[in-house]
């Protein structure tokens, strides 16, 4: 028999666990096809049977389970040991990268505190972070870990809140832009007012959902500007061009400033903060596994300004 490969034999075990290439696949972020094709090296070098595969279930044959039950504990022992190989080094500091994929709003103004804390405290690691608006297989492509909002996480992965627990998307125009053309009274008349719209990379764009006492209204609105770019948007509501909707941190610094006046404020809609999400704590990496410890801990310690 040729001498497995030790990634075959963790491709099998989560296989076998999974009792499905296609959920073990999920877990791994690798496709199915790639751990088929690892145990059918697995198979064809041990010269046996290990899982019986039928369009409807995948299961242990008993040399694949008698296997699964030895195995599974060396496993454990050889994650343990690159675990702790891997992710310190002489005097114990941490090293390694954490890479994440984080919405934009994040990277801007829920991220940089964290993260400056993080890697104050870790500076052996480095923390390769992406900023995109559409959802994507944070697996797959190649990251650690990723953070969204809680609609948009699956249920099977494991979720730990990341910021504030509260945001609300927040309206708000110029002081010249008011006078100029009065200001709102009611969702619906913002229809006849000059709007300045976000636009996803994808090319979608979302209704503005404003909500005061249950009544949840839903609008398209128009106006003078549609584009991705947040500074963009934030120059031309700032110049008096239109009426911007954006989350109330990105509009705060304007509102207290006086560039920009809130906008029905009553009608603005409050939701649940983001969530940084990976699929299971098993062969969790060590800069991962150190980045979630500092959220658990007490907010004082990562929110807000640095002290």
């Amino acid at each position: 028999m040729a001498e497995p490969d030790l990634a075959d034999l963790d491709a099998f075990a989560a296989v076998a666990r999974e009792r499905s290439f296609r959920g073990a696949a999920r877990l791994r972020g690798v496709s199915a096809s790639a751990l088929s094709e690892a145990v059918r090296r697995l198979e064809e070098g041990a010269g046996v049977r290990l899982l019986n595969r039928t369009t409807r279930s995948v299961t242990p044959t008993e040399a694949g389970q008698q296997l699964l039950e030895r195995l599974a504990p060396a496993l454990r022992e050889v994650a343990a040991a690159l675990d702790a190989v891997n992710g310190f080094r002489d005097g114990g500091g941490l090293i390694g990268t954490l890479r994440l994929n984080v919405p934009g709003i994040v990277s801007r103004v829920v991220l940089p505190p964290i993260a400056a804390r993080f890697m104050l405290r870790h500076p052996g690691v480095m923390l390769d972070v992406v900023a995109e608006d559409s959802f994507v297989d944070v697996l797959a492509q190649g990251y650690d870990a990723g953070i969204r909002y809680d609609e948009s996480i699956a249920q099977d992965m494991i979720a730990v809140p990341i910021g504030p627990r509260q945001q609300c998307y927040a309206l708000a125009a110029a002081p010249a832009y008011l006078a100029a053309h009065g200001e709102p009274r009611h969702p619906r008349e913002l229809l006849a007012h000059r709007c300045i719209r976000h636009r996803f990379i994808n090319g979608h764009t979302l209704p503005w959902e404003l909500e005061r006492a249950g009544e949840v209204v839903r609008i398209r609105p128009d106006g003078p500007l549609l584009t991705n770019g947040a500074e963009m948007q934030m120059e031309a509501a700032t110049q008096g061009l239109g009426i911007i909707f954006s989350f109330g941190e990105v509009l705060a610094p304007h509102l207290a400033s006086g560039a920009l006046r809130p906008v029905l404020r009553e009608w603005w809609q409050s939701f649940p903060g983001p969530c940084l999400y990976y699929p299971s704590r098993r062969l969790m990496p060590a800069p991962l596994r150190a980045f979630v410890d500092l959220l658990r801990e007490p907010e004082s310690r990562w929110a807000g300004a640095l002290t």
